[in-house]
């Protein structure tokens, strides 16, 4: 297993990033990632509901992912856990965004899993530090829409 993590002090409280999951993320998908997020939209449910379906498209280096992911876990101002539906699950299992308290913020960390993880970390070593880069651009862009609202 190869488990993909990146972390960012966001100065709001956990309600308000969470909230921004909860009621603007497909809205404001391509905002979140201006250069790599396409589109994305609920397939079934909405809301970061467990049992909900989410469609995205984002680049993830030159290509386009087109992903499809079931929410397994969700605790309000606290995580959103997912699974990767196939194709993309037979690498990528799930991942998860954790917001904790953090001073007067949160400290909100987004988490990838993958399976074969020597493997992915061998021969694949471009994929995954594209992966890392676009998870740390993720919180970081986060980190600047919540904080400037």
């Amino acid at each position: 297993m190869l488990e993909l993590r990146d972390s960012i002090t966001i100065n709001q409280p956990p309600k308000v990033v969470y909230g921004w999951f909860k009621n603007n993320f497909v809205k404001d998908y391509r905002k979140w990632h201006p250069k790599d997020h396409i589109v994305a939209k609920w397939l079934k449910g909405k809301g970061f509901e467990p049992a909900s379906v989410l469609y995205a498209e984002e680049y993830l280096g030159e290509h386009i992912e087109k992903l499809t992911f079931k929410l397994t876990k969700n605790i309000p101002d606290n995580l959103i856990e997912y699974k990767v539906l196939f194709p993309e699950s037979i690498i990528c299992s799930g991942g998860s965004f954790l917001i904790e308290p953090h001073g007067k913020g949160s400290r909100f960390t987004a988490t990838l899993t993958f399976r074969f993880g020597f493997v992915l970390s061998k021969f694949l070593s471009r994929r995954v530090n594209a992966l890392k880069k676009h998870m740390k651009e993720e919180g970081e862009n986060l980190k600047k829409l919540l904080e400037t609202r």
